[in-house]
């Protein structure tokens, strides 16, 4: 009998195969990433998927070691697919690659239960390194990470605002600036519009703003969004 994600243990070891999931919508990124992988004899691309909703169905079918997740899907944002696979899936890690910056998403995403992230441009030696990283039960953080996550230990008032967010915050907070309503954040997220307003009231007063709107161009003008 073939065991779920949810009844797997984190018991990777560096002699055994890692079935990895990659979640992009580009197909060049993807033929990159395989073509890497395809390197390394420990590396088995198990599956792969253009979008949230094809990446929930290949973690429901399969079992993946690791995801390599990229945060801008075309049917939703990567966020709500990591919080899906932190809550269902907990033996499998995710690692965020994203074309967004390090100092813009990283130590969000390692808040809201990424085991790493990466930007795109990383080197191919750079993204063994974090699998490998990764599959002996360690965070992979980029030295650029480490020396934010160092720097806002030893300066938490100098964070950006939208990093003193709480996970769920950040996670209303991004559908909020892709344009989603509360009604379709709630739908999204499993919980009601009452409790998606409450969010959005907290985290406009923690940011200093007044409406969508500010939030959006907050969004933009930090490369939060494209």
């Amino acid at each position: 009998m073939i065991a779920t994600n949810t009844q797997l243990k984190s018991n990777v070891t560096p002699n055994n195969e890692l079935r990895i999931l990659i979640v992009d919508d580009h197909d060049v990124v993807r033929v990159g990433f395989r073509q890497i992988l395809s390197e390394h004899s420990r590396f088995v691309v198990a599956g792969e998927a253009r979008s949230a909703a094809e990446a929930i169905e290949c973690l429901r079918k399969e079992n993946y070691d690791i995801v390599l997740l990229d945060l801008s899907l075309p049917d939703g944002s990567g966020v709500d697919v990591l919080h899906r696979i932190k809550a269902r899936y907990p033996a499998t890690k995710v690692l965020v690659l994203s074309g967004f910056a390090e100092e813009q998403y990283g130590i969000n995403m390692l808040r809201a239960g990424a085991v790493g992230f990466l930007s795109k441009n990383c080197t191919a030696e750079q993204l063994t390194s974090a699998i490998e990283t990764i599959a002996i039960g360690r965070r992979y953080l980029s030295p650029k990470l480490a020396d934010l996550l160092a720097e806002g230990l030893a300066a938490p008032s100098d964070k950006p605002v939208h990093e003193q967010l709480s996970e769920r915050e950040f996670q209303i907070f991004c559908c909020l600036a892709e344009g989603k309503t509360v009604s379709e954040i709630g739908k999204s997220l499993f919980i009601s519009v009452k409790t998606v307003s409450t969010h959005r009231t907290r985290l406009l007063g923690k940011m200093g703003l007044k409406s969508n709107s500010e939030l959006t161009y907050y969004a933009i003008k930090n490369g939060l969004i494209q």
